[in-house]
């Protein structure tokens, strides 16, 4: 059975947007603009090949379902998928995927056996977290007992280094101290080094040049202590729309995968937004002059008013700041949404439009010539898309085309 309120994830779109990123890097197609400022985009650069793809399909794959898009990915040519637990990365191996999962997030010491068990590549971010991988490492080296599938026994790590973002990762300036150690375990090898930018998305900011210059000279120290990955990666999806010189060997879009610009970037991408938000009305319900209307009977009309209800609330993810301040589509038309989001309904103003119960709703979408996409519907309650997509409920059912 399918209940009423119900996500629509189109597969194909994440495909077709993940094979357009492919060919933007590969062709190196000069970074897209913030309408809002004047700074001129970065230089192309000579490469002797282009970046590979890390698609990041952490928190359910922004909320579109990670088993399916992971698997379409792998399909579409992505080199590898990113997650940010170990747990999320035992998910995509047990549906089936093959390329290899980095895992972005801490990692605590308990869980480490399904890094070994389920092949994933984790990230050091902390000389506690280099010891513990070690010593793992050291004991699943048994080559009887071993799931490695390499001949050196070794586990493949990526090194994160902390540029400026003061999150996760080594210090820039403090490598000398802290990596020794890693450098000499003979039971770790870093195939890559990685950093983070804090401001990709404000062309303003000063912060994102100076990530960029300190992770290249740690890129050098690094080299200097005796590890020489063979990989460096840093553009997440404002990164890669931003400035080329970030684009390194992998490139590491989310947001754009799923068809959405990160705001307040603009794109010529061909791009296809992946997931619509629907649902049907199931009540339309008439109100006389004054009466209020839900939680607080805080939507108070001087006219007769109808309004319809519908089976979403806020534990499906609506936010309760829609009210008042965002619409779905009925019949094409925009209708507001009137009195509180409740847990499970959600009231709309649909007066003067005919409507009855099984009508169809759209929430995030298209509908007969109307739409509302997530970056009109995030600056109207003055959050960000990925917000929205990630809070998509699990009880609302993903149906993939």
């Amino acid at each position: 059975m399918v209940r009423p309120t119900h996500a629509i994830v189109d597969l194909g779109a994440i495909e077709s947007n993940l094979r357009a990123i492919a060919a933007f890097v590969e062709h190196g197609g000069g970074p897209p603009f913030d309408p809002r400022s004047s700074a001129a985009p970065a230089p192309g650069l000579p490469r002797a090949a282009p970046p590979r793809i890390i698609a990041v399909v952490k928190a359910n794959a922004y909320g579109h379902g990670s088993m399916s898009v992971g698997l379409a990915l792998e399909r579409a040519g992505a080199a590898m998928l990113a997650c940010a637990d170990i747990e999320e990365g035992i998910v995509l191996r047990k549906a089936g995927v093959r390329i290899p999962i980095l895992v972005f997030g801490a990692l605590g010491i308990s869980d480490l056996d399904g890094v070994f068990e389920y092949a994933l590549t984790p990230t050091i971010s902390t000389p506690s977290a280099g010891r513990a991988l070690a010593a793992a490492a050291e004991r699943h080296a048994n080559p009887v007992a071993s799931v490695f599938r390499r001949k050196d026994l070794r586990l493949h790590c990526h090194l994160k280094i902390d540029t400026g973002m003061n999150r996760l990762g080594f210090r820039h300036d403090n490598l000398a101290r802290t990596l020794p150690e890693i450098a000499a375990s003979e039971h770790l090898a870093i195939d890559a080094v990685y950093t983070h930018f804090a401001t990709a998305d404000d062309p303003e900011h000063p912060a994102f040049a100076l990530q960029r210059e300190r992770f290249e000279r740690a890129c050098a120290t690094i080299a200097q202590l005796g590890i020489r990955p063979e990989w460096r990666h840093a553009a997440n999806s404002a990164a890669l729309l931003r400035d080329e010189r970030v684009w390194y060997d992998f490139v590491r879009p989310g947001l754009l995968l799923y068809g959405i610009v990160p705001p307040p970037l603009a794109a010529t991408l061909p791009l296809r937004p992946a997931l619509s938000l629907h649902s049907r009305i199931v009540h339309v319900k008439g109100t006389r002059p004054g009466e209020g209307t839900g939680y607080g009977l805080t939507s108070v009309s001087d006219t007769a008013r109808t309004s319809a209800i519908g089976p979403a609330g806020y534990a499906d993810g609506l936010d309760r700041r829609l009210a008042g301040r965002g619409f779905m589509l009925v019949r094409g038309r925009r209708v507001p949404i009137v009195g509180s989001v409740c847990m499970d309904m959600t009231m709309i103003d649909v007066t003067g439009i005919a409507v009855s119960p099984g009508d169809d709703v759209v929430i995030v979408g298209e509908q007969d010539g109307g739409s509302l996409d997530v970056r009109e519907i995030a600056a109207a309650i003055g959050t960000i898309p990925y917000e929205l997509l990630c809070r998509v409920g699990t009880r609302i059912e993903r149906q993939y085309v």
